[in-house]
């Protein structure tokens, strides 16, 4: 039953999205056949706000479902302790756990949790960008490293990039209400998870020849795809700081 809800709310989530807002999209790279049921881990760059669950308006409908029964989701405590937000996300991610941002119990519990069958889902910065292109201690965004252990873990499948255009002219953090009828963009791309991962090993250990760079070399490819991926934002005030 409560698979039956989840993807009743994520199918509302979707419908809404495409009547209140105009959308670009675009794939980037080959998207394999039937890659949508072969699909281990949403990997979501450029995190801007609580209401990126709009992007579902991009997902066809049976990858909906599937992230309604098979849907793992680490989120941070900050936000699952929220009154709305913790409750929203719990009722959407079939699996969802709460961890701290810092390298202790709850994120080895998170992936010693991990299902064989599950989905997960991430947005592997760990914080919001917040409008001036900066986390909300105003230091650069950056990929935290647990990503590259999601993909040693799972070792099969694709991986879908999700590159963000931003959401600040449609919510910023802070914000209690999303302003109606923008333009979101977003690109997509997938990527085998074993062809990935044997080339990241394959360059380090050319250039290294240290086992130990896989994880610092997941953080430096994801950065590099998501600022050359990420379509460019409709926020003005972020355009013009980054434009000086």
């Amino acid at each position: 039953m409560l698979v039956v809800v989840r993807f009743l709310l994520l199918a509302f989530i979707k419908i809404l999205a495409s009547v209140f807002f105009s959308w670009e999209s675009a794939w980037i790279g080959p998207k394999p056949d039937d890659v949508w049921n072969r699909i281990r881990l949403v990997v979501i760059l450029n995190h801007t706000s609580l209401f990126e669950p709009v992007f579902s308006r991009l997902l066809p409908f049976g990858f909906l479902w599937r992230l309604s029964r098979y849907a793992s989701l680490p989120a941070a405590d900050k936000t699952m302790n929220r009154p709305i937000a913790g409750v929203f996300f719990k009722l959407l991610v079939p699996s969802v756990i709460s961890i701290t941002r810092n390298r202790d119990a709850t994120w080895s519990n998170y992936l010693g949790g991990i299902a064989p069958e599950a989905i997960v889902m991430i947005a592997p910065e760990g914080r919001m960008k917040r409008p001036n292109g900066l986390d909300k201690d105003g230091k650069p965004m950056t990929v935290r490293g647990g990503v590259a252990e999601i993909l040693k873990m799972i070792n099969q499948g694709y991986m879908l990039l999700a590159y963000s255009g931003g959401l600040h002219h449609m919510q910023s953090p802070g914000q209690k209400f999303p302003r109606l009828f923008r333009r979101l963009r977003m690109n997509l791309e997938v990527v085998s998870i074993p062809e990935y991962i044997k080339k990241i090993e394959q360059d380090e250990l050319q250039q290294n020849k240290d086992p130990q760079s896989f994880k610092v070399a997941v953080i430096k490819d994801l950065e590099y795809r998501r600022d050359s991926n990420c379509p460019v934002s409709d926020d003005l005030t972020f355009r013009k700081k980054t434009d000086l």
